[in-house]
């Protein structure tokens, strides 16, 4: 019984010194942490929206496949959520366009989550990849190959093409990677249809 009781004493002691030490862990690491994913925001927000010199978010924000579930699902964005949206201002405060925080959930290794910029105009100033985790030489390729081909682009729908594009509306799929290509094409094409309901633009038609 003595046994007993010293073996779980110990037990309780080894317990209780690794959580501290774990909290210790997390405390110190937490701050630092905290930073660097907001310095990644801010740079993907810079990326995508060179021309700003200030960004701030939207008031009021909700995430339409949740706030407007039956109008999301019916134009195709089930797997999408737009989590949070910006407006991009210039020297003087004016806005001159958005930025999105868009996610698909439909990749092939599972989400996928990056930034896109949109002009007041309506020109897609391209995206930038946050967080992927695609297979390594196929999906994980869409930063080298997807994104540049989201870039200074009138917005409109998106399709991708394993054929070779032909116009600025097709995307070329990444070769081995369909999936990955068309899961963010369709985000792509979800953030295009959240910013024209914000403008009013012509791609409510979609």
């Amino acid at each position: 019984m003595k046994n007993m009781l010293k073996d779980a004493a110990i037990l309780f002691a080894i317990t209780l010194i690794a959580g501290l030490c774990l909290g210790a862990v997390h405390f110190i690491t937490e701050d630092p942490i905290r930073r660097s994913e907001e310095k990644a925001l801010n740079d993907s927000y810079r990326e995508v929206f060179a021309q700003a010199s200030s960004f701030e978010e939207m008031q009021g924000f909700a995430n339409p496949a949740v706030s407007d579930a039956a109008k999301w699902e019916s134009a195709g964005f089930g797997d999408v959520d737009i989590n949070k949206a910006l407006t991009a201002k210039d020297s003087s405060g004016n806005i001159i366009g958005y930025i999105l925080d868009v996610t698909t959930h439909a990749g092939y290794g599972g989400d996928i989550e990056f930034t896109m910029g949109i002009t007041a105009d309506g020109v897609l100033n391209g995206i930038s990849i946050l967080n992927i985790k695609e297979t390594a030489g196929l999906g994980m390729r869409a930063d080298e190959v997807l994104k540049p081909q989201f870039s200074s682009k009138a917005v409109q729908p998106f399709e991708v093409t394993k054929t070779g594009s032909t116009s600025d509306s097709q995307i070329d799929a990444i070769s081995g990677a369909t999936i990955t290509s068309k899961a963010v094409t369709e985000a792509v094409n979800a953030g295009v249809y959240y910013y024209d309901s914000l403008t009013g633009g012509a791609g409510n038609e979609n």
